[in-house]
């Protein structure tokens, strides 16, 4: 049988992990996008700066070669839309982090779908209540193309989209009552006013 192959790791810590403003800009990532541990954020660096390595090799590279690779480079990148197609190679090395957790299925569904949470979007995903074309996806971490983006939409067996649709019905009622309740207050100061 052999030794038994243990996974490399996919990710590695900052230098400094006990910053104090690094920890607190982690944590704020952290409930931005819905992460489940720090874990999820360093993976999205180390790939972040592999990216922008192969970035900083290819400028370092001869003009005719460079010619040859770049657009191998820019075409995989357009193609999640982490840059446009007239984008140059500074462009990929002003790539933040939060660009690439934006094009998370996690993040694509909370935007699309109108979850209140990353959270919620997060267990809809994990539960397999997502499908991308004619296949679930229960990978919150999954990086959507720009093509694969127009069709996500909920399984057929799916029960949440009238979820959704049944809260967001009583907070337009709500929302409508409370402007209701200004205008009377309103109108009651300006007509006490007016009688004095």
């Amino acid at each position: 049988m052999g030794d038994p192959k243990y996974p490399r790791r996919m990710w590695r810590k900052p230098k400094r992990p006990l910053n104090y403003e690094l920890k607190m800009d982690e944590l704020k990532t952290l409930g931005t996008f819905g992460l489940r541990s720090k874990r999820e954020l360093w993976k999205a660096h180390t790939e972040l700066s592999r990216v922008r390595h192969q970035a900083r090799s290819l400028l370092a590279l001869r003009q005719e070669i460079r010619l040859e690779k770049e657009p191998i480079l820019m075409k995989s990148l357009s193609r999640i839309g982490l840059v446009s197609n007239e984008s140059t190679l500074d462009d990929v090395l002003n790539l933040q982090v939060n660009d690439l957790l934006s094009r998370r299925l996690q993040t694509i569904v909370t935007r699309k779908f109108g979850f209140k949470t990353p959270y919620q979007a997060r267990q809809a995903v994990i539960h397999g209540h997502i499908m991308i074309g004619d296949r679930k996806v229960d990978i919150p971490s999954y990086i959507v193309t720009l093509e694969e983006e127009k069709n996500i939409h909920f399984s057929p067996e799916s029960n949440i989209p009238s979820m959704l649709e049944s809260t967001k019905k009583p907070e337009t009622t709500q929302v409508n009552s409370d402007i209701d309740a200004v205008k009377e207050e309103s109108e009651d100061v300006v007509e006490s006013s007016s009688t004095k």
